[in-house]
């Protein structure tokens, strides 16, 4: 949980304005190293952290290769878009992509 812009404007004011770090750590309960920390940020404003990184794995390819192979295995998807397994189920967890086999194709009974 971040804190609030008010209280971040608030510890930083106390500073600049003659007071000790020390001081306004144990005033605002707020570790030193944090208040280092804000001091030497160009804007005060809370930064969003995004979920993931879309890196090697080009996300929108995986997604057309499942449309076009359903049955292809991870392996064999990994070794396509040159990343690890792990890369792949990861991708696919996240897409909502199951493992699953598709059960509505039956066998011929013979």
């Amino acid at each position: 949980m971040s804190y609030s812009l008010d209280l971040r404007e608030r510890v930083i004011e106390f500073v600049q304005s003659g007071g000790s770090k020390s001081e306004a750590s144990r005033r605002f309960s707020i570790g030193r190293q944090t208040i280092y920390h804000w001091l030497s940020l160009p804007s005060l404003a809370p930064v969003k952290l995004v979920r993931r990184r879309k890196r090697k794995l080009d996300w929108e390819g995986l997604r057309r290769d499942v449309d076009e192979r359903p049955d292809a295995m991870l392996k064999e998807r990994a070794a396509k878009f040159g990343v690890r397994i792990s890369s792949i189920e990861y991708a696919c967890k996240e897409m909502g992509i199951s493992h699953k086999k598709n059960t509505a194709l039956q066998r011929k009974v013979s």
